[in-house]
């Protein structure tokens, strides 16, 4: 788990940094060392208790390790512990911040947004749904019914009117119920998923583009987990057309967190009128005195922020930058394909049913039983088993009605069904499925 190299890095990196303030008079902190010693002892062994996160035999949630890069650098910064809300805390993460920025941006075809990071993807979305309440007062904010669960909690912090529409049998907005509610007249804000949590289905973008045109409304999209893999060059046609049209939203969220390599919690939320920072304009009485530039925390529903994200964010995009054919883009490839392969390799297994082909790096699959109840029951089972083998997943409670088409020979008897669901998130997990599907086939009941 541990490259012990990594410390040497930092040790290294810090002597660095203590250069810059040999000026100061002497000043050492002091401390118990001994005391420390025994609580850290006592930390490292209660950290035990967690999954393997960072082993290719984690294959569930959406739990990636971060970059080496970020871990020393995130490290590095807390000897500083800088606050990227003004500048005054913050100099040079928070020049590091800005400079991120259109880093970003140029993923999705945007020079200029206005941005910032976040403390995750759900502050990051309630900017973008604050900002889209203020421009579309009164107007209702709809979403897929397979949208992260935080969009209608959101609407009701901000006093916004929400509406789910349904999904089609792939999982990706139905483009007929997002119309029947345009046709109401009273839509302000549709929320476009570029890689849903529960299946990784992207949202049909282009599609809803041209209702735009008709019906006029604003477009955030939530690419909270996928914005990233718009780097892959081997994404489905309609895959990449859906990313290419982000280039057309109003505002994007994208969590470096995820994908993006980032220890948690580092959000970021884009947007592609600057002018629309004017909204953020509130008086402070002591924080932005130090300088005429743009501090942070002008454009920012947050008032402090750790700078050590900014600076760890900086160090991965300067090692990896965020561009197509890169390295970068190829981990989010190898991971692509690990999904393919994975998809491709339950299918030929007489204890499997794997639903709706994965877009992105997520597969969600059910146990081939009888009928749904026992299949639910026996996904339940392997999900005990399987961490019992030392292979750790994830499950989903889907309804029937959306992945009937998908289940084959099961006998529909209940109005949902529990599915074994893996996000692999780690490139090794390309090398690593035929054991991950051994395990599995192992686990069954």
């Amino acid at each position: 788990m541990i490259n012990y190299n990594e410390l040497k890095l930092l040790r290294a990196a810090l002597k660095k940094l203590d250069a810059g303030f040999a000026g100061l008079p002497e000043f050492t902190p002091e401390f118990d060392d001994a005391a420390l010693a025994a609580v850290l002892d006592e930390v490292a062994t209660r950290m035990q208790d967690n999954y393997p996160y960072y082993h290719p035999h984690y294959a569930g949630q959406m739990l990636k390790p971060p970059h080496p890069i970020a871990r020393i650098a995130y490290a590095l910064s807390l000897w500083i512990n800088p606050n990227n809300h003004a500048l005054d805390g913050g100099r040079a993460s928070s020049a590091m911040e800005k400079e991120c920025i259109p880093q970003i941006g140029a993923m999705f075809g945007w020079e200029a947004p206005l941005g910032h990071l976040t403390g995750g993807g759900t502050m990051a979305n309630l900017e973008a749904l604050w900002v889209a309440g203020k421009l579309h007062p009164g107007k209702r904010v709809i979403a897929s019914s397979q949208a992260h669960y935080t969009h209608q909690r959101i609407s009701d912090v901000l006093g916004l009117a929400f509406s789910a529409v349904d999904v089609d049998s792939d999982g990706r907005m139905s483009l007929s119920s997002v119309e029947e509610e345009l046709s109401k007249g009273d839509v302000g804000t549709v929320v476009v998923t570029m890689g849903n949590t529960g299946l990784g289905a992207v949202d049909p973008l282009p599609a809803i583009l041209q209702l735009k045109e008709r019906y006029g409304f604003r477009i955030h999209a939530d690419a909270a987990y996928g914005g990233y893999f718009g780097l892959c060059e081997d994404l489905e046609p309609r895959t990449r057309q859906a990313f290419d049209g982000l280039v057309n939203v109003d505002s994007i969220v994208i969590d470096p967190h995820k994908h993006g390599l980032q220890p948690y919690g580092c959000g970021c939320v884009l947007y592609k009128d600057p002018s629309v920072g004017a909204l953020y304009r509130h008086d402070s009485p002591y924080t932005y005195f130090s300088s005429a530039e743009l501090h942070l925390g002008e454009i920012s529903l947050e008032c402090s922020r750790p700078g050590a994200s900014a600076v760890a964010l900086w160090a991965t995009q300067k090692l990896m930058p965020l561009v197509k054919g890169g390295d970068f883009a190829a981990s989010l490839g190898a991971s692509l394909r690990a999904a393919r392969q994975l998809h491709h390799r339950l299918a030929n297994s007489p204890g499997f049913v794997p639903l709706m082909p994965p877009e992105l790096d997520i597969v969600v699959y059910a146990v081939n039983t009888d009928d749904t109840t026992s299949s639910s029951a026996a996904a339940r089972s392997l999900f005990t088993k399987a961490a019992e083998n030392g292979l750790h997943l994830a499950m989903i409670e889907l309804p029937t009605a959306l992945v009937g088409g998908y289940l084959g020979n099961i006998e529909i008897n209940s109005k949902s069904v529990t599915c074994l669901r893996s996000a692999l998130m780690k490139p090794e997990h390309e090398d690593w499925c035929e054991r991950v599907v051994d395990l599995l086939e192992k686990s069954l009941p």
